[in-house]
């Protein structure tokens, strides 16, 4: 298997750290955590981002990330969990995952703002009026 995500989610790659998996997904702990019990799921079949998930695999990512965030809570008692996940040229394995990140008030875990400010917020109806639109049409 050429894709890291792909030998990680079927536990290919050594040394992982697996806390829990179906025939669906594998989480595992993230080798560069942001803080204690940063995990990861991955699909094990290969998808790159969300939209490419078949509905079996969506909803084991979702209920995974629910069980997961659960245990999280009770071990770590973070102020919170961010649950979150980059697509396209921002998925920097090449392979969908859902990063379960405890947080923790002062952690400096950023948001991020953006760079260029581009009044989206000035354009909200106009934005809710094209999605519905979209949704309408598929």
């Amino acid at each position: 298997m050429e894709c890291l995500g792909c030998r990680i989610a079927n536990g290919i790659e050594p040394n992982l750290n697996i806390i829990y998996e179906n025939e669906f997904i594998m989480c595992v702990l993230d080798i560069d955590p942001f803080n204690e019990g940063h995990t990861l799921i991955l699909p094990k079949q290969h998808y790159l981002d969300v939209d490419e998930i078949d509905p079996k695999t969506a909803y084991a990512i979702m209920d995974a990330s629910q069980k997961l965030s659960v245990a999280l809570k009770s071990i770590f008692k973070p102020d919170g969990i961010r649950i979150c996940q980059d697509g396209g040229i921002f998925n920097d394995l090449n392979h969908y995952h859902m990063h379960l990140i405890p947080r923790y008030q002062g952690d400096e875990f950023p948001w991020g703002e953006p760079l260029n400010q581009n009044g989206a917020e000035k354009r909200l109806r106009q934005t809710k009026e094209r999605i519905l639109k979209t949704l309408e049409e598929e």
